[in-house]
């Protein structure tokens, strides 16, 4: 199902960051109901100048912001490895593109790479296959729309467990249990 853009409740931006390859995944909401609007990848490995790469990022980030009009971005925080010098590239990698959805007044929210896998798959280990295979069937995806690259099924998957996080009724953690318990906790904003 694919409306025109004003058509969607909601809209949600994807990002996985990378130096080499960033993927990207719009979905869009109806009611309910999560769709897959678009989803690709940044190709940035031909480019051997590094900042070169960032401006690439931000100017397409912009770029995809401009054409779809999100309500808020998803983005995967980058994972801790050993290599200091690829953190510090990815890290710079994912602040661009920040900066480039906060520059049109888009929110953001960042999660990590196993609350993403944990939200699609039930299993915060899953491999990026398993990411894609579930995305696939979750959101009916025919297999000749996924991408070589599994980037874009993880930045996808950013923005679906975005929409499974901000689905989810407030009433959890440090809930009140009654009206008078929220009377107490919230004296100013009841009359």
């Amino acid at each position: 199902m694919k409306a025109p853009l004003k058509e969607w409740d909601r809209i949600i931006i994807g990002i996985d960051p990378g130096t080499n390859v960033m993927g990207y995944g719009i979905l869009g909401v109806k009611g309910k109901k999560p769709f897959m609007i678009a989803m690709g990848v940044i190709r940035l490995s031909k480019m051997e100048d590094h900042y070169m790469r960032l401006r690439r990022i931000y100017d397409r980030v912009q770029g995809l912001v401009e054409q779809y009009l999100p309500d808020e971005m998803a983005i995967e925080a980058p994972f801790f490895g050993k290599n200091v010098q690829s953190m510090l590239k990815l890290g710079r990698a994912q602040g661009v593109a920040i900066a480039a959805a906060l520059s049109r007044d888009v929110p953001i929210v960042e999660y990590e790479p196993r609350k993403i896998k944990m939200a699609i798959t039930g299993n915060g280990a899953a491999s990026k296959e398993q990411v894609c295979e579930m995305l696939k069937r979750i959101l009916s995806i025919p297999a000749d729309s996924i991408l070589p690259e599994l980037d874009a099924t993880d930045a996808l998957g950013a923005a679906l467990c975005h929409f499974y996080e901000s689905s989810r009724p407030a009433a959890s953690v440090g809930a009140c249990k009654s009206w008078k318990e929220f009377i107490a906790r919230n004296p100013g904003k009841v009359k």
